[in-house]
């Protein structure tokens, strides 16, 4: 799915920023954190996905609040309060025609979620809440929250961090902690969300909330999610929601990943959501086509990282991503996936991907780093947005082949390709790791 248009809906407090993604066939209004930017969540791999998978069974309404990303600004003295951010929902429901949506409460949005649902039963049929709460500080009649204590160094950790480091993933997100393609993303995503001062207030109002009140009034089926091993969203806030909405059905699914939402693995959250909604879970759709497969990573990455020390390398890494992006768009690639230094993408033609691969190579060694890449043509399986298959095989082992750097392609590339321009010095025959009988290498020596 590619990025889904930004549009503008009027209110009396200032224009809501709102897109509508999806072909399902229940109509789903997503409801998430306090800062978000509908732009650059998109460009999160992870985040996207989490993204097109609710797409797929849903027709899909996501908006960033007043105050946030790319809606109209509020007043920083004066964030708003509930009920106003409640009318958000309403003005972009009405922007697009849709006189009932189910909800989607995850984070900071699940109170704003909450009091929607109780407020407009009519047009709510259903309401999910994941990891998510009623109240975050501690009370004499609730004491699962928080110390005031702990509750205001929390806030000053936010506000200390906020835009300049990604220290907060530990708590929330701890298996991207250490990613620091992750990091970076995610500290622009927070400058893009929210200015530090504003998010300090406003952090500060969403944790002050206090929701329980209301949530005996909400009469629609209910779904809790909770993430077992939580450490911020916690599982005792989830527990009290569902002890406390009528009929409530309460699941905590694996893992410790709660914000950004696209953060840990959320196959089985996102099952139980499908579920919930529409009475089944999808299979796996696997999807068979013919793809030339690109792989790449930087040659030597350890050593560099030394040499050029943690604050010089993270930006090398984070303009070395963006320069694979540009090109993957250039030439028509499709990024499949990433891990730390290293890319997998996909393309309609092998001449375009080696294309790429090689003005890729030749554009970072300008700029001090080598890569290697691998590149192979063959049936590929598309299930879940991910690429599986032997010619994924091939095109890693391709790669891994291309020890000192270099673009080196399988024979079948090399034949797909005569006439294109390209030229290559063949290599011989190998034996691929894992794959069956030898494989003719060419090192590609020029591309047109």
């Amino acid at each position: 799915m590619t990025t889904p248009l930004t549009r503008y809906a009027p209110s009396e407090g200032g224009y809501v920023a709102y897109q509508v993604f999806g072909s399902g066939p229940r109509d789903l209004v997503f409801v998430t954190s306090w800062a978000t930017n509908l732009d650059v969540m998109w460009e999160e791999p992870r985040m996207a996905a989490y993204l097109n998978r609710l797409g797929s069974f849903a027709r899909v309404l996501c908006f960033d609040k007043r105050g946030s990303g790319v809606s109209d600004p509020v007043p920083l003295t004066s964030p708003p309060p509930l009920e106003e951010w409640m009318d958000d929902v309403r003005t972009v429901m009405d922007a697009v025609g849709m006189t009932q949506a189910a909800l989607f409460g995850d984070a900071e949005g699940g109170p704003m979620a909450m009091m929607f649902a109780a407020s407009n039963p009519d047009r709510v049929p259903a309401l999910v809440l994941s990891n998510t709460y009623a109240r975050w500080r501690r009370a004499d009649d609730y004491p699962i929250g928080m110390p005031d204590e702990t509750w205001e160094k929390l806030v000053d950790r936010y506000e200390q961090n906020w835009g300049v480091t990604s220290e907060i993933l530990g708590l929330t997100a701890p298996s991207l902690a250490n990613d620091p393609t992750f990091s970076s993303w995610f500290i622009r995503y927070q400058r893009a969300g929210m200015a530090r001062g504003a998010a300090t207030a406003m952090y500060r109002v969403v944790t002050s909330m206090d929701v329980r009140s209301i949530l005996p009034a909400i009469r629609v089926p209910t779904l809790v999610l909770q993430r077992a091993q939580a450490h911020h969203y916690r599982p005792a806030f989830g527990r009290y929601l569902a002890e406390n909405i009528t009929d409530a059905k309460y699941v905590e699914v694996p893992g410790a990943d709660t914000f950004p939402f696209g953060a840990g693995d959320s196959t089985e959250l996102l099952d139980e959501v499908e579920e919930f909604l529409t009475g089944t879970r999808s299979k796996p759709v696997h999807n068979r086509q013919l793809a030339t497969v690109l792989l790449t990573d930087i040659v030597g990455s350890t050593r560099l990282a030394a040499e050029r020390g943690d604050a010089a390398w993270t930006r090398a890494v984070r303009e070395h991503d963006e320069l694979v992006r540009d090109h993957l768009r250039a030439y028509r690639g499709q990024e499949v996936d990433h891990t730390g230094d290293g890319f997998l993408a996909a393309f309609d033609g092998p001449a375009r991907a080696v294309t790429c691969a090689m003005r890729l190579a030749e554009e970072l060694e300008r700029r001090g780093i080598t890569i290697r890449a691998g590149i192979h043509t063959g049936e590929v399986e598309l299930a879940d947005g991910k690429l599986r298959g032997l010619a994924v095989h091939i095109a890693a082992r391709v790669m891994a082949a291309a020890e000192h750097g270099g673009v080196l392609v399988s024979g079948t590339v090399r034949d797909l390709v005569v006439g294109s321009g390209i030229e290559f010095e063949d290599c011989g025959e190998r034996e691929l790791r894992g794959v069956p009988g030898t494989w003719l290498l060419a090192q590609v020596v020029r591309a047109p």
